[in-house]
């Protein structure tokens, strides 16, 4: 059986077996609805109020702060529109970037079309935001800033807490959207001045379908989904118990080995960098390289089609994405490479590998001999690759 390769971390990660060894009694002997007044019920409330202290640790938050949800799309939503609700009448100016993810994007378009104005900022060549290009956008009418804390795609990660410092000064409320971060490199809500956080479990080992958002105590702001009193009446629906108390437990065992789990995807990110670009011709990183996540790696192959090297990669068992799972299927190049002033043709031949911890040297060795295998042959069908052969032959 051909042995599967799977580096596609940043799209979800696998449940540890602790995490599901923890979630099991809350689906078939601790199943009581955590709302319910009964000693049964509360024994789910009571592991659910635990998760919440978990997840507070882990940010330097108070658990009052933690807000569950069903994952990072719907914090997103929920940190953005309830926002403009709230301050509406004081302001309607967002100011946000070009290359957050789609639910901060379509959120803010959705905002647009209801009276709201947004400012997307462009960032550098490596994907960056300054804080000094958040400051210079700042007007009296703005009301919220949105500054993702590391790119989905490329991993490049913003100076968060620079950004949440020139919005503290400004009274100005901040979010970021930390689904890619949270768990993978140390955060502190109050270092970095940080209003609103979205995360989801699934993108650290915890299961799908459930996330949260913090909220610091100060923000006030109405809930996205009405009906119950669930979350202090603050987001409705029955509780996820098993999904909150598995995602707390991936939290809690992702966490307390953070700085090992980076060194050692650090040197393994960095082998395969060089690997890439020293033996594959014409290959070019996309984003930064001092300040990207440890396990993330996404460059460009001139002269092919990524989709294509992605299937090929997949008939040897790999597993990689050419950017965002949200967009998969999608025939537009990357919004976030286009931003970066990468070129619609380059950007059509990108690969993101994202390493999870169980990701070997070995692993990495293979997948770079079947690139150096697969791009080649590529380029041996391309037109463009003939062309630009034929226009060095003629220097």
């Amino acid at each position: 059986m051909k042995k599967r390769i799977y580096l596609d971390n940043a799209a979800t990660t696998s449940v540890l077996p602790e995490v599901f060894e923890s979630m099991r009694p809350f689906f078939t002997e601790n199943y009581a609805n955590a709302s319910a007044v009964y000693t049964f019920g509360q024994e789910a409330r009571q592991a659910m109020d635990s998760a919440r202290a978990v997840i507070a640790k882990t940010l330097n938050a108070r658990p009052s702060e933690i807000y569950f949800t069903a994952g990072g799309s719907e914090s997103d939503n929920w940190a953005l529109k309830a926002v403009a609700e709230k301050l509406s009448d004081k302001g309607k100016h967002i100011i946000t970037t070009k290359i957050e993810h789609h639910a901060i994007l379509h959120t803010c378009e959705y905002l647009e079309e209801h009276g709201f104005e947004v400012t997307y900022l462009t960032p550098d060549s490596d994907g960056i935001i300054s804080a000094d290009a958040v400051e210079a956008a700042i007007r009296p009418d703005t009301i919220l800033i949105s500054v993702m804390t590391a790119n989905n795609e490329i991993g490049t990660i913003e100076p968060i807490a620079k950004i949440g410092a020139v919005a503290k000064k400004h009274g100005v409320i901040f979010h970021t959207d930390a689904v890619q971060a949270y768990a993978h490199i140390p955060m502190d809500v109050q270092a970095m001045n940080i209003d609103l956080l979205s995360a989801s479990g699934h993108k650290f080992h915890g299961p799908k379908g459930i996330g949260f958002l913090y909220v610091r105590e100060d923000v006030k702001i109405g809930p996205l989904i009405h009906g119950g009193a669930q979350e202090r009446n603050r987001r409705a629906g029955t509780s996820n118990i098993p999904g909150i108390v598995g995602m707390a437990k991936a939290a809690e065992v992702v966490t307390a080995c953070m700085e090992e789990t980076m060194s050692r995807q650090q040197e393994l990110r960095n082998y395969l960098i060089d690997r890439l670009v020293n033996e594959i011709p014409h290959t070019t990183v996309n984003g930064s390289v001092e300040h990207r996540l440890p396990a993330n790696v996404n460059v460009c192959f001139d002269f092919v089609e990524g989709e294509t090297v992605l299937i090929l990669l997949d008939q040897a068992g790999i597993c990689a994405s050419a950017g965002s799972a949200c967009t998969s299927g999608s025939l537009e190049p990357s919004h976030v490479l286009l931003s970066l002033g990468v070129n619609q043709e380059l950007a059509h031949g990108s690969l993101r590998i994202s390493m999870g911890e169980d990701t070997t040297k070995e692993d990495l060795d293979f997948v770079v001999d079947k690139l150096k295998e697969i791009i080649p042959r590529l380029r041996k069908m391309s037109p463009a690759y003939q062309d630009y052969l034929s226009n060095i032959a003629g220097k």
